[in-house]
């Protein structure tokens, strides 16, 4: 039960978040901007982000040469044109946001190694650069295997190279950091450790139903709008979305002695990608190796994958390097039947921003963004 204090004046706001990801800190920044004197409040049930904005890898990217080939077997050429230019959008918009220093954001060159199987895509870049260039300026992409030697990467896999103009990284922790200032800096409030049970939305208002673990009762929040921003675990709040959760395998390195490569690296049409960070090398995905597995939103770690990952580090990443490993974690990410977010109002009072495709760090800022503009034209 409340308290009077308690029901007096913290029991409404005129906005509820669900979700303090990128996605719900940046929806929150946009509230907050179309009208500062608006309370905004966010919850979330973790201590940190549940999802993988405290956990993905830190690249700044819009996709791969294999990957957006790979994209246009399932979409058209300007669905794929669209969708890299809200992941470039995003990532600007971040940037502007926040200041590059601030999000620890480099360009230290993003590659992409191709083996055997794949070469046939060197022969598809000028078509990509054509397509793109509307969007990127300048050629998006352009061969770069004279690095192979130099980055020290197995010639036997890797039959060649390519270099994206247009990619960078950002250190992930810094960016959550001054994501989460910034949002607090403009007064939006933020609880922890908050379940989000249920919403009724009602003629006056919408209420969020949210459990306490310490008193073991359930809070009944108020708001004059909700937002959704909750990624991977969408269909807990909104069942029937077409929302699938997709667990992600990273681990990263002690600091490697003459680590030879610095920037970002994709394999495997962008189901692997790895990273230089403070001397080490940070490397994830294989999810591929495992869809039905890793279709989950358990944490645990899945050791084929992290087998698999070990035994490319060792064969092509670092061959003939020693190399010790420092850690291990996964992160969950929200897929659906095409890749683009879905960001919408449910009413005129219930809105979400959610299933970012394992590409949050430059698709979330743009969603969010579109959100705003959704709500302003509700209000006005």
């Amino acid at each position: 039960m409340f308290s009077y204090w308690e029901r007096e004046s913290f029991s409404h706001y005129d906005h509820i978040i669900i979700g303090s990801g990128i996605v719900g800190l940046s929806t929150a920044i946009e509230l907050k901007e179309i009208d500062p004197k608006r309370s905004v409040l966010i919850l979330e049930r973790g201590l940190l982000p549940t999802g993988a904005s405290t956990r993905n890898a830190g690249f700044a990217c819009m996709g791969s040469v294999t990957e957006l080939l790979d994209d246009l077997q399932y979409m058209s050429e300007s669905e794929m044109v669209r969708l890299f230019e809200a992941r470039k959008k995003g990532l600007e918009l971040l940037r502007k946001r926040l200041g590059d220093s601030r999000i620890g954001y480099k360009a230290n060159g993003s590659y992409e190694l191709l083996n055997e199987a794949e070469i046939s895509a060197l022969d598809k870049i000028d078509y990509l650069n054509e397509l793109l260039l509307p969007v990127t300026k300048r050629p998006a992409f352009k061969k770069a295997d004279d690095s192979i030697k130099t980055f020290g990467f197995s010639e036997t896999y890797t039959k060649a190279l390519i270099e994206s103009t247009c990619e960078g990284e950002i250190h992930t922790g810094k960016m959550m950091r001054a994501l989460t200032d910034h949002a607090l800096g403009k007064g939006v409030e933020i609880k922890t450790g908050a379940v989000v049970l249920k919403h009724e939305e009602h003629e006056n208002n919408v209420a969020v139903h949210v459990q306490d673990p310490f008193r073991k009762n359930t809070w009944q929040l108020r708001c004059d709008r909700l937002f959704i921003c909750t990624n991977a675990f969408t269909t807990m709040l909104l069942p029937g979305m077409d929302v699938v959760p997709g667990r992600g395998q990273v681990l990263i390195t002690m600091p490697v002695k003459n680590l030879r490569f610095k920037g970002i690296f994709h394999l495997d049409k962008g189901y692997y990608y790895f990273r230089e960070i403070d001397g080490r090398v940070l490397f994830g995905g294989g999810r591929n190796l495992d869809f039905k597995g890793e279709t989950t939103t358990e944490f645990e770690l899945n050791e084929r994958i992290q087998s698999g990952l070990l035994q490319k580090l060792r064969d092509i990443i670092l061959p003939g390097t020693p190399f010790e490993i420092d850690m291990q974690w996964s992160g969950i990410m929200a897929f659906g039947s095409n890749k683009h977010p879905i960001v919408q109002a449910f009413s005129d009072r219930v809105f979400g921003a959610f299933r970012m495709g394992g590409m949050g760090v430059a698709l979330a800022s743009e969603a969010a963004a579109r959100l705003s503009v959704i709500v302003k034209e509700r209000i006005h």
